[in-house]
C-alpha cells in the first residue's frame, strides 16, 4: 500500500499559523481568501497523498477497488468516529451536507399528518429538500422556526421551548426538526445541544445540519449530545479535499435509514436482515472518485503536524474576533456578535450598504465580479435581518492584515456599487 502520509514533512518543525502556512497551499498569491467556509481548501501535502493515491488505483483498478479499498476506508471512519466521539459504525461517508441530509430526510416513511420544522436560517438546498418533500404524497406539514439575529443563546433556546410547546407533535405522528450547529449565514453558533434537549423532551426527531463544524467545533461527542442524526462536511475546516461529509446515524436509529443512497448492493431488505446493514451499504454503492473519502487521512496527520484541533481553532477563533473588530472599525459599522458568544472561527460584520437597498441578483452579481476578478479577495455576503453582512472566515493561513486588506476592498466595492445603481448621494 502506498504511504499517504509525508514522513519527512512531518518531520520538520511545522510553521507559524498565519501567512507561514501559505506555502501549503495552493493559492493565487495576489488571492485575499477569506471565505474558507463555503468550499474549503485542501492543503498540497493533502493534494500530493491524493495525487498518489489516484496512481495507485490506476495501477491496478480492480485490486484497488476490490482489496484495498475497503481498509482505507474503514480506518478513515474510525478516525473520524473517534473526533467526534461516535463508535466507528455509526459513522459513514457521503458526498456532501446537502447529500447526508437528503439521505435522513428520504428515508423516512413520511404520513399524513407528520410536520417537518426548518429555519428561516436553513441552508438552501436543504430548505428546497423540506419543502419539496411537503410537495408529494403524503404532504407532511412544513413549519419555521424564526432566527434572527443579532441575538443571544439564552433567547433562541427560550424561544425554541416556546415555539415547540406551541407546535406539539399530534398522537401517532412524527415531527423532525432540522437545525443547524452553525448557521451557514450568518456564520453563527447555535446551542445544538440544548436544542437537541428540547426535541428529545418533545418527542421530536433532531436532524442536525453540521456542515460547518468538524474542523471548527472542537470536543464534539456524538455519543453524549445523542442527536438523532448529524452531518457535517470534512472538506470545509477539516481540510479533506472536495467533496467528502461525514453521516451520523446512533444505532437507535439505523433502522429508519433503510438505504442508503443511492441503494448499495449491500441493501437487504428490512424483514430480511439478520445482521446490521447500516455501514456496509456505504461502502459501495457505485463507482465513484473515493480519493476524497480517503484524503481525510492524510487531511488529519497535517492539522496535527501543526498542533492538533485546539491549537488550530484557538488561533482562528481569536483572528475571527480580532478581525471582525478590525473590519468593524473600518466600515464604521458593528460585529454582529460583538461579545463572541456566538462566534467560532466566522465572523459577521454589516456592511457599509444601505440598509434600504434589498437584495437582487444584480447586486449579488456586481459584488461576486467586483470582489473575484478585479480585488481578487472574497468574504461571503449576504442580507439579513434588515441589513447586509459580510461574512468573514478566519483560517490558519489568515492573519489580521487579510482582514484590513479585504476592508479596503469592500469600501470600494461597495462605493462602487452603489454609483452604478445610481443612488450613490
Amino acid at each position: 500500500m502506498t504511504n499517504l502520509t509525508h514522513p519527512d514533512l512531518f518531520k520538520q518543525a511545522p510553521p507559524k499559523l498565519g501567512h507561514e502556512v501559505l506555502k501549503y497551499y495552493a493559492f493565487d498569491p495576489e488571492y485575499i481568501n477569506l471565505n474558507n467556509g463555503s468550499y474549503g481548501s485542501t492543503p498540497t501535502p493533502v493534494l500530493d497523498a491524493v495525487h498518489k493515491l489516484t496512481l495507485q488505483i490506476e495501477a491496478n483498478p480492480d485490486l484497488f477497488h476490490r482489496l484495498d479499498f475497503q481498509p482505507l476506508l474503514i480506518d478513515v471512519r474510525r478516525r473520524i468516529a473517534q473526533l467526534i466521539g461516535a463508535d466507528v459504525d455509526e459513522v459513514v461517508l457521503v458526498a456532501n451536507a446537502s447529500m447526508g441530509v437528503n439521505t435522513v430526510l428520504r428515508n423516512f416513511e413520511w404520513e399524513n399528518g407528520d410536520t417537518i420544522i426548518g429555519c428561516d436560517t436553513t441552508y438552501g438546498s436543504v430548505d428546497r429538500t423540506i419543502h419539496h418533500l411537503s410537495d408529494v404524497r403524503p404532504y407532511p406539514t412544513v413549519k419555521q422556526f424564526t432566527l434572527q439575529f443579532p441575538t443571544t443563546h439564552k433567547e433562541i433556546i427560550a424561544n425554541f421551548k416556546e415555539f415547540v410547546a406551541s407546535n406539539p407533535t399530534v398522537e401517532g405522528k412524527k415531527t423532525v426538526v432540522v437545525m443547524d450547529s452553525i448557521v451557514s449565514n450568518p456564520g453563527v453558533k447555535l446551542p445544538w445541544q440544548e436544542l437537541v434537549k428540547i426535541c428529545k423532551e418533545a418527542g421530536f426527531y433532531s436532524v442536525i445540519d453540521a456542515a460547518h463544524s468538524i474542523g471548527q467545533e472542537t470536543d464534539i461527542n456524538l455519543s453524549e449530545a445523542q442527536p438523532d442524526f448529524w452531518i457535517s462536511n470534512c472538506h470545509k475546516w477539516l481540510s479533506a479535499k472536495r467533496s467528502v461529509a461525514v453521516l451520523y446515524v446512533p444505532r437507535r436509529n439505523q433502522h429508519i435509514v433503510k438505504s442508503s443512497i443511492p441503494t448499495s448492493y449491500s441493501y437487504v431488505s428490512p424483514a430480511d436482515r439478520k445482521n446490521a446493514n447500516f455501514a456496509i451499504q456505504w461502502e459501495w454503492n457505485g463507482t465513484i472518485d473515493y480519493t476524497p473519502f480517503l484524503s481525510v487521512a492524510p487531511a488529519l496527520d497535517f492539522r496535527n503536524w501543526l498542533g492538533g484541533e485546539h491549537k488550530i481553532n484557538e488561533y482562528c477563533h481569536d483572528l475571527a474576533l480580532k478581525g471582525g473588530k478590525r473590519l468593524a472599525e473600518i466600515f464604521e459599522t458593528r460585529v454582529m456578535d460583538p461579545e463572541g458568544d456566538l462566534t467560532l472561527n466566522m465572523v459577521n460584520v454589516e456592511l457599509p450598504f444601505p440598509r434600504g437597498v434589498k437584495p437582487t441578483q444584480e447586486i449579488d452579481l456586481k459584488f461576486k465580479e467586483k470582489l473575484l476578478r478585479k480585488h481578487k479577495a472574497y468574504s461571503a455576503h449576504f442580507y439579513h435581518n434588515g441589513c447586509w453582512w459580510t461574512r468573514c472566515s478566519a483560517q490558519i493561513w489568515n492573519e489580521l492584515g487579510d482582514f484590513e486588506k479585504i476592508g479596503k476592498v469592500w469600501l470600494s466595492v461597495c462605493t462602487e456599487t452603489l454609483e452604478e445603481l445610481g443612488l450613490k448621494d
